[in-house]
């Protein structure tokens, strides 16, 4: 079983994606295979409501989203991190978002278990609201939607940082992180019973 971990930061190498590869890490410990995908610097462009996608024809944009929507459609498990823009989530990954809807056609995610990771600049900068807007999009995917693990046990994970280095010394958001990406394996292990 595969667990697809998805960066939806501007910053190629910043906070969300080191919280979202600790998740990896902590799946990968519980014996699954794991791949990263940062959409920093990749060719995405916004849904035009063409609505091409509900006549089976999928997405008539050419870019970087055609392959990352396979491996969505390919993995068991998806973990999207976000940085806190403005109390939400980011423009490429509201991208990645509105663009998934070729997915929603016979519902492609469907079971699928979904947890998202968000950073913010302080600790209570909109984690919260940015982690709820992708459990939102999980929901419209009829997904499975599970938050980080126990002994923390809420939303998903939920880092600080505002330069890019900040979250390597977040004890509460590697922690969150890491048993955001342990609760995925555990749901998925118990599925598979």
């Amino acid at each position: 079983m595969k667990i697809l971990g998805i960066s939806g930061s501007p910053r190629k190498n910043g906070n969300t994606s080191t919280l979202v590869k600790e998740a990896l890490k902590a799946a990968e410990n519980e014996g699954f295979e794991t791949e990263f995908i940062s959409l920093s610097g990749l060719e995405l462009n916004p849904c035009i409501a063409c609505d091409m996608c509900k006549k089976d024809e999928g997405c008539i944009i050419v870019d970087d989203m055609e392959e990352i929507l396979e491996k969505i459609e390919d993995a068991d498990g998806i973990i999207i991190g976000s940085p806190v823009y403005f109390g939400g989530v980011s423009s490429q990954t509201k991208m990645l978002i509105d663009r998934s809807r070729p997915l929603r056609a016979g519902f492609k995610l469907k079971y699928k278990v979904g947890a998202a990771i968000s950073v913010g600049a302080s600790r209570n900068g909109g984690q919260e609201t940015t982690i709820r807007q992708i459990h939102d999009f999980y929901f419209i995917q009829s997904m499975i939607i599970v938050g980080d693990s126990a002994p923390t046990a809420h939303y998903g994970g939920t880092g600080r940082g505002k330069s890019p280095e900040d979250t390597k010394e977040d004890t509460v958001g590697l922690e969150t992180s890491r048993n955001t990406g342990k609760r995925v394996a555990e749901v998925l292990k118990k599925m598979k019973l």
